[in-house]
């Protein structure tokens, strides 16, 4: 894991993420890509860890404004499946950016492991300009499936 930037916990890589949800019980992993992200490109696949993973846009699709009850939203949802404000939730998107303001912006609720998933699902482009082989969910072999 890497020290904490700003408010949330930190920056965690795919393989840290995917052993603690695979580990801890409470561990939560929210994908906050879009719906069409989630179609088209596919989603993380915890059911190895009998989990499911937690969809909730952080930008709406198609206008791509930033969802202002996200945070309230995924912490009800967190909540309801039994989850306090020190279980760890991951938050992952295409490449770590997305995730990072939404980590932040559970921590402002007060959640206290709140944690980005560098990488995200696909990484940086490839030299090809390429997603999914040089880093992330995908690239590190980690379970996914595609509708």
């Amino acid at each position: 894991m890497v020290e904490p930037r700003g408010s949330y916990a930190g920056d965690v890589a795919p393989r840290d993420a995917w052993e603690s949800l695979e580990t801890d019980p409470a561990a939560a992993l929210v994908d906050v890509r879009t719906s069409a992200e989630w179609s088209f490109v596919g989603v993380p696949d915890l059911s190895p860890a009998g989990k499911r993973v937690l969809l909730q846009e952080w930008q709406r699709f198609p206008s791509m404004q930033i969802d202002p009850g996200f945070a309230e939203a995924v912490a009800e949802t967190l909540k309801s499946a039994g989850a306090t404000e020190d279980t760890p939730v991951y938050f992952l998107c295409r490449s770590g950016a997305r995730s990072q303001a939404a980590a932040a912006a559970l921590a402002a609720l007060g959640w206290t492991r709140a944690y980005n998933v560098v990488g995200g699902f696909e990484g940086p482009l490839d030299g090809e300009r390429r997603r999914g082989s040089v880093a992330g969910w995908k690239a590190d072999g980690l379970p996914w499936v595609q509708s």
